[in-house]
C-alpha cells in the first residue's frame, strides 16, 4: 500500500514508492564503467567502448529515475514527512562532500608544511645534505622533479572567483523571487547562474590547457602539480554537476514547477551551489594565493 488517507489532504503514514529496478541497473552501468576504464587503461580495444556503454546505462537511469521522482513530487506524493526527510539527506549529502574535500586539503597541508620541509633538511648518514639544491620551499615538484612555473592567483582564477561569487548572488535572487511568486526573476536569475558556471568551467579548461602547453604544470609536476590538479578538478567536477542541476530546475521553472510554499529541489540545489562557492574561496586562498 503506497498510501493511507486519514482525512483529505492528509496522511497517515510516509509515502513509499513502487518497486523500482532503476537502482539494479544503475549498478550495472556503473560496474560497466569501471571495467571499461580499467580495460582502457590497460590499452584493451574494447575498453572505450565499455565505458561508453557504461555511462550511456547512467543516464538513461538518471533520466527514468529522477523523472519518476519529478512525476511523484508534481503529483503531490511528497508532503512535509518527505520534504523533511529530503532536507536531513541533502545536509548529510553537503556534510560528505565538506570530508571529501577536507581530506584533499589535509593533504595539501601535509605536503606544504611536513613533507616538503622535511625532505629539504635530510641529510646522509655522513651528515652531508641529500639533496644539496633542494631548499624545500613551496611551491616545488620536489627534489628531482621537473621545472614549471606555479599557477598566478591574479589572472584567470581571479576571474572565476568573481564569476562564482555572482553566481551565488544571482541563485539567491532567483529564491527570492520564487519566494516573491516572481517567475520572471526566478527564470532570470537562474539563467544567469547557469551562464556564469559555464563560463567558469569554460576559463578552467582554458587554464589548464594553459598550465600544460606554456608552464609546464602537469600531473606529474611533484607535489604541487598532483594537488592543484586534485583539488581544482574535482571542484571543477561539482561545478559541472551544479550547472547540470541547476539546468535542471531552470527547465523545471519554465515548465511552471515550484511554488513559494513547496520548492525543496531548488533548495537543494541552491545549497550545493553555495557550498562549491564556498570550497573555491578556499581553493583560490590556499592554491593560489597564499
Amino acid at each position: 500500500m503506497k498510501t493511507s488517507t486519514v482525512q483529505a489532504g492528509s496522511r497517515e503514514h510516509y509515502f513509499v514508492p513502487e518497486p523500482s529496478l532503476y537502482p539494479v541497473i544503475l549498478s550495472g552501468g556503473m560496474f560497466l564503467l569501471a571495467l571499461g576504464f580499467i580495460q582502457a587503461m590497460n590499452s584493451f580495444p574494447l575498453g572505450k567502448w565499455v565505458m561508453l556503454g557504461g555511462f550511456a546505462v547512467i543516464l538513461y537511469v538518471l533520466f527514468g529515475w529522477f523523472g519518476r521522482v519529478i512525476s511523484e513530487s508534481q503529483g503531490g506524493s511528497y508532503r512535509d514527512w518527505e520534504d523533511r526527510s529530503f532536507r536531513y539527506g541533502m545536509v548529510w549529502f553537503i556534510a560528505t562532500e565538506v570530508m571529501f574535500f577536507a581530506a584533499f586539503f589535509g593533504a595539501l597541508f601535509y605536503v606544504r608544511v611536513i613533507s616538503v620541509p622535511d625532505l629539504g633538511g635530510m641529510v646522509s648518514a655522513h651528515g652531508t645534505s641529500l639533496w644539496p639544491d633542494f631548499t624545500g620551499a613551496w611551491p616545488t615538484s620536489g627534489p628531482k622533479g621537473a621545472p614549471f612555473t606555479p599557477m598566478g592567483a591574479w589572472g584567470i582564477p581571479a576571474i572565476n572567483t568573481a564569476l562564482l561569487l555572482s553566481s551565488g548572488a544571482t541563485v539567491t535572487w532567483a529564491h527570492w523571487g520564487l519566494l516573491r511568486n516572481n517567475r520572471t526573476h526566478l527564470v532570470l536569475g537562474l539563467a544567469a547562474t547557469v551562464l556564469l558556471g559555464t563560463l567558469f568551467l569554460g576559463f578552467q579548461a582554458y587554464e589548464y590547457h594553459h598550465a600544460y602547453a606554456e608552464l609546464g604544470l602537469t600531473m606529474g609536476a611533484g607535489a604541487y602539480g598532483a594537488t592543484f590538479f586534485m583539488l581544482t578538478g574535482f571542484h571543477g567536477f561539482h561545478v559541472t554537476l551544479g550547472t547540470i542541476m541547476l539546468l535542471v530546475i531552470l527547465l523545471r521553472s519554465l515548465s511552471g514547477h515550484f511554488s513559494a510554499e513547496r520548492h525543496f529541489a531548488f533548495e537543494g540545489v541552491a545549497w550545493y551551489w553555495h557550498f562549491v562557492d564556498v570550497v573555491w574561496l578556499i581553493l583560490f586562498v590556499f592554491v593560489y594565493w597564499v
